[in-house]
């Protein structure tokens, strides 16, 4: 068997993993970094669906750039690590043993599906949405010929999937299980926005029921069964339904797992042995507001943690670990993008949470009459006592991908209105709101006066 040795081994090479080596190397150049990962070709997760429409089309267009790690010296070698010695600090592949100082786990997650629809992974024609080029590929080639298609799931990879589709001029059927789309990322009155759209394109959106069977006839799918009776014929079905974390290497190791399954780890993301790191899908993570269990999976919380991971390897070098997530998400459906970070004002009431919210609708150019000018909605949630910002959502052009950043920022900084209401913006007409009702600002004014009120 051959021997390999290095200072720092990263298992898994999507987002998370990338992050933390290149981190690594930066804080630490002297270091040997190894990268194992599985797949020749690490798609981007968050663009899969736009290999089904015409927006990418193939899996060609959607591959994650390396050239940054091999730039900076970080060894990659592709294969799978089957078992690991923790103590002995050895990691076996099928054909090499691996010897390193520290070990990051960065394994990822896999595709979600409910027990009751596990025999249907077996049947011709369903799907689920993994981060494999070869699956995808041939997910794709089979739909090619088919009409019918039922997208089981209303999250973000379910909702860009049904629109994608339906765009190629086929006839999707998107099924959800809860009243509106999107569900604990927007408020009713900003899913009912999106939800508009999808019928305007004419996909059929079924949310109060769910998906209880896969219909199949010569184990090829025909359909779907929905609890309240209703069938859904269909030639293909895509279960878009959620992740869970990839944990059966740490598993394996006796490795302590948090909430949901994923590892757990420390802000630092170190497990309890302090030379085993997990970083991405594959954590425990918690929300940054109340610190509780989160279930959210996003590259951009995953190259957070990866960061704060590949500087903390050899000591605490910056006394900044993760706090957990905001869950901040960005999506485009049609023309429309939509956004959101922090709580909703469901959620918090829900949680018995002593809050004000502040909504601000105008245009995202001034004056309107700019050529492409689009209506835009920001909502804000902030806390009665103190006016700390929790959370906010966006609905507009394609500077809310940016503009939801700035909110996801006042939160992590711990922000409130009062401290936005004196906010200094650089605007310009083709490309912002107007500098006098800055949709932002002006919502959290709104705030203001609300607890001035009382």
């Amino acid at each position: 068997m051959k021997q390999i040795h290095c200072d720092i081994l990263v298992i898994g090479g999507g987002p998370a993993g990338g992050v933390c080596a290149v981190t690594a190397k930066m804080n630490y150049p002297e270091k040997e970094i190894l990268v194992i990962r599985e797949q020749e070709v690490q798609l981007v997760p968050c663009a899969i669906p736009y290999i089904f429409g015409e927006t990418l089309g193939c899996t060609d267009k959607d591959v994650a750039s390396c050239a940054a790690a091999e730039e900076m010296g970080i060894s990659t070698m592709l294969g799978k690590v089957i078992d690991i010695n923790t103590s002995e600090k050895t990691a076996l592949t099928e054909f090499e043993e691996i010897h390193y100082d520290k070990v990051v786990f960065a394994t990822g997650s896999r595709p979600f599906v409910h027990a009751s629809l596990k025999h249907s992974l077996t049947v011709q024609g369903v799907f689920t949405v993994p981060k494999n080029r070869d699956y995808i590929d041939s997910a794709k080639a089979y739909m090619e010929t088919k009409e019918k298609i039922v997208v089981v799931g209303t999250g973000f990879i379910g909702i860009e999937m049904a629109m994608e589709i339906a765009e190629s001029g086929k006839q999707v059927t998107l099924v959800g299980g809860s009243q509106h789309i999107l569900k604990g990322t927007f408020d009713p009155e900003v899913a009912l926005q999106a939800e508009e759209i999808l019928l305007k394109n004419n996909i059929n959106f079924i949310g109060a029921d769910r998906v209880s069977s896969v219909l199949e006839q010569n184990n090829v799918v025909t359909g779907v069964q929905l609890k309240s009776g209703t069938i859904v014929n269909t030639e293909v079905v895509i279960l878009a339904t959620g992740y869970k974390p990839n944990t059966d290497l740490a598993e394996k190791a006796k490795i302590s797992l948090g909430h949901y399954g994923g590892i757990w780890v420390d802000e630092y993301m170190r497990t309890e042995n302090p030379d085993v790191l997990a970083v991405g899908d594959c954590s425990a993570r918690r929300t940054f507001i109340s610190k509780v269990p989160s279930k959210v999976m996003l590259a951009s919380t995953s190259a957070a943690e990866g960061r704060v991971a590949g500087s903390s390897l050899y000591g605490l070098k910056y006394i900044k670990g993760f706090s957990g997530t905001i869950a901040i998400f960005s999506t485009m459906i049609g023309d429309t993008a939509f956004s959101s970070a922090g709580i909703t004002e469901g959620e918090a009431n829900a949680s018995s949470g002593d809050i004000v919210v502040g909504t601000f609708s105008g245009m995202n150019r001034h004056p309107a009459t700019i050529p492409g000018a689009q209506k835009q909605f920001v909502k804000l949630i902030a806390t009665r006592h103190g006016g700390q910002i929790i959370g906010g959502q966006i609905v507009g052009g394609n500077e809310t991908g940016e503009m939801i950043n700035i909110i996801g920022l006042l939160i992590e900084a711990g922000l409130t209105i009062y401290q936005v209401m004196s906010m200094q913006v650089a605007t310009q007409p083709k490309l912002t709101a107007a500098p006098t009702n800055y949709p932002i600002v002006m919502a959290a004014t709104i705030i203001a006066q609300k607890i001035e009120r009382g």
